[in-house]
């Protein structure tokens, strides 16, 4: 072996089962909704939810990334100027977000109570000043949150709702599951903002509840128009007894 080589390069890695995604059901985002404890929360869940938006886009979303016209919002970079800060989508990637009704609404009646001057849908004109401050002063690393505590108000919005545990990327994954029952795979992943197909192949080849349940009834139709034919499964001759002991059945598993 060249002495270089690394000598555990042939042994293969063991197989670590996939982790499971959460996938939050209408009901539940229903319950979520109707505990969050103002309009901001309402807009920024709804956002979350039903664009696939990363909880870094939402944060940065500006008011002219919202389109009210075409119902969409855009996820683009934002260049240091005036009131602005640098940010950078992962990936670099910049793309349109379709928003539903609701959504729209939301933002829409945030809007009206945002203060003047503050270009950020989610972030107040005082905590603009703090990041700002900080980041002239060198005090911001830059990973972390625009916003204090979130995690821990959506999480006592969420036992309000008395909904399971479900993380801020569990929104953005279930609407990414929900796009990929009914869009083609080369839109959702566009959509989604995924670099890489595989990485949007997976909701494809996730399984719901509701797919079990259709398979389930697929062999239930089969049987009730195949049914098994009593005469011929009883109609083998049976085996007469010899005497003889027999051997044991084997336990090893399949």
């Amino acid at each position: 072996m060249p002495p270089h080589q690394n000598p555990f390069a042939r042994i293969k890695q063991r197989k670590e089962s996939p982790k499971c995604v959460r996938y939050l059901k209408a009901a539940e985002f229903s319950s979520i909704l109707y505990a969050a404890p103002d309009g901001w929360w309402q807009a920024f869940l709804l956002v979350a939810y039903t664009t696939a938006a990363r909880l870094s886009e939402v944060l940065n979303l500006t008011w002219a990334d919202v389109d009210f016209e075409q119902n969409c919002i855009r996820i683009v970079r934002k260049e240091a100027a005036g009131n602005l800060t640098s940010w950078e989508p992962k990936d670099h990637e910049h793309r349109l977000l379709p928003a539903p009704a609701p959504a729209m609404q939301a933002l829409a009646d945030l809007q009206q109570s945002c203060a003047e001057g503050c270009p950020y849908v989610f972030l107040s004109g005082d905590r603009l000043k703090r990041i700002q401050d900080a980041k002239k002063s060198g005090r911001w690393s830059g990973r972390q949150l625009v916003l204090n505590n979130l995690h821990r108000q959506f999480k006592a919005i969420r036992k309000k709702a008395g909904v399971a545990e479900v993380t801020f990327h569990d929104l953005r994954r279930t609407c990414i599951t929900n796009w990929a029952k009914h869009l083609p795979i080369h839109v959702v992943q566009q959509l989604a903002g995924h670099g890489d197909i595989n990485t949007t192949r997976k909701y494809y080849l996730s399984v719901q509840v509701d797919d079990l349940e259709k398979a389930r009834q697929v062999q239930l139709q089969i049987l009730a128009d195949n049914p098994t034919d009593q005469e011929m499964t009883n109609s083998a001759g049976k085996t007469p007894f010899s005497g003889r002991p027999t051997k044991k059945a084997s336990h090893a598993s399949d």
